[in-house]
């Protein structure tokens, strides 16, 4: 089953929901999905090496997203976000978090069974 993540939120909101819909990625491509992950708005500054855990946060979100890139699992960033959203605009996205536009989204939108939202 192809599964679409779209994530939207600063990466470091004082809240785990991005640290969630990471896990649940892992969680799913342990159970042999076909994950796919697409960031957009603020949480493209989760692709960026300058993104880093404040000091009272204990999760390292792009080390997370780092290691699903490095069990094979797509990640397109938004290339208008680029420049557009975040604490770190107009940073590039690190090696892996392929810059992408919405139509990439609206396709794997159309070819996915499921997409979430986080």
């Amino acid at each position: 089953m192809k599964i679409l993540i779209i994530f939207n939120r600063e990466p470091y909101d004082n809240t785990d929901v991005t640290w969630n819909g990471l896990r649940l990625a892992g969680k799913l491509l342990e159970n042999g999905q076909d994950v796919r992950i697409f960031l957009m708005n603020d949480s493209v500054d989760m692709a960026r090496d300058a993104c880093k855990p404040s000091a009272n946060y204990d999760q390292d979100l792009s080390g997370m997203l780092k290691e699903l890139i490095a069990q094979k699992v797509p990640v397109k960033v938004c290339g208008t976000c680029m420049a557009r959203c975040g604490i770190f605009k107009n940073h590039p996205y690190f090696n892996g978090a392929e810059k992408a536009t919405m139509a990439d989204l609206a396709q794997w939108v159309i070819d996915s069974d499921k997409v979430v939202t986080f």
